[in-house]
């Protein structure tokens, strides 16, 4: 593993230990429905998709979080993402916490810095 590799490993663990910590703080919804829905209704602050999320997730979520100004962000695996809430695959999520949205996407800018630019686009 390279040092890079290692710093970008770290900020993702981080970012994964904010979704569950947002999940138990009741601060997160997930699936596809309940996402669009904390979009629609402006209660979410940072929307994260899973890479293997299919094209069509990807555009919807790209194209509403535009037009509502929510920052969306695609990042990990539907299984990972799963995993870090306590739960099955996940396509997609929403913070609906402004803190500790800000505090994953400060995660999120660190991993792509750290040359995990294939994980991480927006």
């Amino acid at each position: 593993m390279k040092p890079n590799d290692a710093d970008f490993e770290v900020h993702k663990q981080k970012v994964y230990s904010y979704m569950g910590l947002a999940m138990r703080a009741g601060k997160l919804v997930s699936g596809e429905e309940s996402t669009e829905k904390a979009v629609k209704n402006g209660s979410a602050k940072l929307v994260i998709v899973a890479l293997d999320a299919s094209d069509n997730t990807k555009k919807l979520f790209k194209d509403k979080c535009s037009f509502y100004g929510i920052p969306v962000e695609i990042f990990g695996y539907m299984h990972e993402m799963g995993h870090a809430l306590g739960k099955e695959k996940r396509a997609s999520l929403a913070f609906l916490d402004k803190g500790l949205a800000d505090a994953t996407c400060k995660q999120l800018i660190l991993a792509m810095n750290s040359g995990g630019s294939n994980n991480v686009k927006n």
